[in-house]
């Protein structure tokens, strides 16, 4: 599977994920009830569906430059790094305003998630790219072997 379709697949099975494991946790973190927290984080999910069709683009657009093909521990590394570092940005004033809170105490919070979500978009990603292949800007040049595929790496 490529191209927009492993997008739209991925980003469902990754926010439809999120949106629960977000909403317990805010929960759990807040005085907010579990539908106050819902409703941040279907509003985080849809800033995070955005940032993720632009992120994995110009991701998968880097990564077709590079002359080491597959996904090595690394690049999924800082993959996850770069994703979560772009949604703090946006995400940390959503949940200062959303939940009553300073921009300091809303850090803190988004923190917990953010440590949640390296572990979560990484392992995700893994598990993804295991049951759907890799995509075309991660293939090697010679199809075949699962070493080769970077099924290994």
């Amino acid at each position: 599977m490529q191209g927009f379709q492993r997008r739209v697949v991925y980003i469902s099975l990754y926010e439809g994920i999120a949106i629960v494991a977000a909403s317990a946790g805010l929960a759990l973190m807040t005085d907010a009830g579990l539908g106050h927290s819902g409703v941040l984080a279907v509003a985080a999910s849809v800033i995070a569906v955005i940032w993720n069709l632009v992120f994995n683009a110009l991701f998968e657009r880097w990564e077709s430059r590079q002359a080491v093909r597959g996904r090595s521990v690394r690049r999924r590394v800082a993959h996850a790094i770069g994703f979560e570092g772009g949604l703090i940005a946006v995400l940390v004033p959503l949940f200062a305003w959303g939940l009553g809170v300073t921009l300091w105490q809303a850090l803190v919070m988004d923190l917990g998630l953010v440590v949640f979500f390296l572990v979560y978009t990484f392992v995700f990603n893994w598990g993804f790219d295991r049951v759907f292949g890799l995509p075309a800007s991660a293939a090697p040049a010679k199809a075949g072997s699962a070493a080769a595929a970077g099924q290994g790496a």
